[in-house]
């Protein structure tokens, strides 16, 4: 039996745990939902319930995908005094499918997925009064954010493959390479923005803050087409990107923060950011590595993403002089995707095709960086040098750094600061799956 077969009854209770005892804002008690009642016939009572069970879920353990992630892109390296496998296997590249950094991602994504499919079958078993309207907008914000954490799932396996159909999981799907993956979620994605299109104009459910600006079937779909566009860039789809992104929330003179947004409370059951660790630690800390300083242009505000240490801390020949300080208190919200991204994606998009465009839109991401307009050639090739190294400081920290330069085909060009270390491609399948 493959993993999420036998991991069935604990995906259901990393899910349900959250779904009936945590509020997304306030860890209210939400009381009796249970996955028969959910799938069989859902209710008007239960649906909040369920939405935000998934929105919950979706940020369980995002710390251990995020840190692997970021010390592949040779961002950050993690130190912890309860696992040197961070400093070890994650740096040298030399993983194990049995292990947390391998498991802990797969069944986490998979939890919120099954999340999603419990409440689309009930969706469509309901005999509860929602209208035509409301059944559209509520399976479209199901399918979008069952697309994401497919995408995030797949982000980690990247060839190794990943499974897009697993509702029964006595009779699960085939395993899918790369390009079929990313095909599926941007079909998942459309058939969702089709249904937030004839959504109506409210939502029988409240989504937690961090969706402040997209809590109707319209603001959705933005977010919908934001995360398409991202799905877009990774497939090589440049004119997809700039379809995608005409619907999306991108806004040239907006806030390049305004977005979706993971959120966190000290209240009740609910959980705290993990990605927030204090200035100074020793026993626990992630450091920044030392080519994003030395690569910084002068004048780069975002450096102010990093603090200088106390005193440096040496990990098995691991340096680090500066404390990552992203996250400044454990309830700062964590980004799914925002507004300077999108920007440049927009960049990426026209950079072979409309240069003058593209560094219209790099020069918005640099002068808000404190720093002067882009003075080099207008050649696809120095664009997209310059757009890697906007995005590495602009989404710094955010697991994209790795992604980025694997599918330019430069993981090569990522440093490695011992004899020994190397950036692996992929996560392998966790052993139990037994492909």
């Amino acid at each position: 039996m493959k993993i999420i077969k036998k991991l069935n009854i604990l995906i259901l209770t990393i899910g349900l745990a959250t779904l009936v005892s945590c509020d997304l804002e306030g860890g209210e008690s939400l009381n009796g939902a249970s996955t028969s009642s959910i799938s069989d016939d859902l209710s008007r009572g239960e649906l909040p319930q369920a939405v935000t069970g998934i929105l919950s879920d979706m940020r369980d353990r995002l710390n251990t995908q995020v840190d692997v992630q970021s010390i592949f892109g040779r961002e950050y390296y993690y130190f912890t005094s309860s696992d040197p496998r961070f400093e070890g296997d994650v740096v040298t590249g030399n993983l194990d499918d049995n292990t947390f950094y391998t498991t802990t991602p797969w069944a986490t994504r998979y939890a919120a997925i099954k999340e999603a499919n419990l409440a689309l079958q009930g969706l469509a078993n309901t005999t509860s009064d929602f209208s035509t309207e409301e059944i559209a907008a509520t399976r479209g914000v199901l399918n979008t954010l069952k697309a994401h954490e497919l995408l995030m799932v797949s982000n980690n396996q990247f060839t190794n493959g990943i499974r897009i159909d697993v509702v029964d999981p006595d009779n699960l799907g085939p395993f899918v390479g790369y390009t079929e993956a990313l095909t599926a979620i941007a079909d998942l994605l459309s058939s969702a923005a089709t249904d937030l299109a004839s959504g109506g104009s409210s939502f029988p459910f409240s989504l937690s803050s961090g969706y402040a600006d997209f809590d109707t079937p319209a603001g959705f779909l933005q977010f919908n087409r934001a995360l398409a566009a991202r799905v877009e860039a990774y497939r090589g789809n440049s004119a997809s990107v700039l379809t995608a992104l005409a619907g999306s929330f991108m806004d040239m003179g907006g806030d390049l923060k305004t977005g979706v947004y993971h959120t966190f409370s000290l209240a009740g059951a609910d959980l705290a950011n993990p990605l927030f660790i204090a200035l100074n630690q020793t026993a626990n800390v992630r450091v920044a590595h030392a080519s994003f300083l030395a690569d910084a242009e002068a004048g780069d505000n975002r450096i102010s993403k990093v603090v200088l240490r106390d005193d440096p801390v040496d990990a098995s020949g691991l340096i680090g002089t500066h404390d990552v300080w992203i996250y400044q208190s454990n309830v700062d919200n964590v980004p799914i995707i925002r507004n300077e991204e999108l920007i440049l994606l927009y960049a990426e998009a026209n950079m072979a095709t409309n240069p003058g465009d593209a560094v219209t839109a790099i020069n918005i991401v640099r002068n808000a960086a404190g720093l002067g307009d882009y003075g080099g050639a207008q050649t696809p090739a120095a664009l997209e040098d310059e757009i890697l190294k906007q995005r590495r400081y602009a989404l710094y920290g955010e697991s994209h750094r790795w992604i980025d330069m694997r599918r330019f085909d430069r993981i090569s060009e990522l440093p490695n600061d011992r004899a020994g270390d190397a950036v692996p491609s992929t996560v392998p399948i966790p052993n139990n799956e037994n492909q």
